[in-house]
């Protein structure tokens, strides 16, 4: 059974950082592409970015190139989101999701697993 766990949100200020961590259970994980979403108050869940099985390759929304960064440790079955120079639109819960699939997608649809989110919260 998989079981997805964000933790690492919080409140920062405008340009500051935060990391996102998702701790995942299930033996698929090392085989399964992984991704973060999320969504802000009224308005529908976003694509974020994603990782291959293997970390090779990382897709990201153009919202968030160049200032997120997605990684995973297999060994440990943890996925990560580095947020650098961060904006109030940044605001959101941001979820984990796995796909069970090697390679990645920005469909939401594609995930057949989700964590409870995690609240990140970007004062001006």
């Amino acid at each position: 059974q998989v079981q997805l766990v964000e933790s690492g949100g919080g409140l920062v200020q405008a340009g500051g950082s935060l990391r996102l961590s998702c701790a995942a259970s299930g033996r698929i994980f090392s085989s399964s592409a992984m991704g973060w979403f999320r969504q802000a108050p009224g308005k529908e869940r976003e694509f974020v970015a994603t990782i291959s099985w293997d970390g090779a390759n990382k897709y990201y929304a153009d919202s968030v190139k160049g200032r997120f960064t997605i990684s995973r440790d297999n060994a440990k079955k943890m996925v990560y989101l580095q947020m650098n120079s961060l904006k109030p639109e940044d605001t959101a819960i941001y979820y984990c999701a796995q796909r069970t699939r090697v390679s990645g997608t920005s469909y939401a649809n594609d995930y057949g697993y989700w964590g409870q989110g995690t609240q990140v919260t970007v004062s001006s």
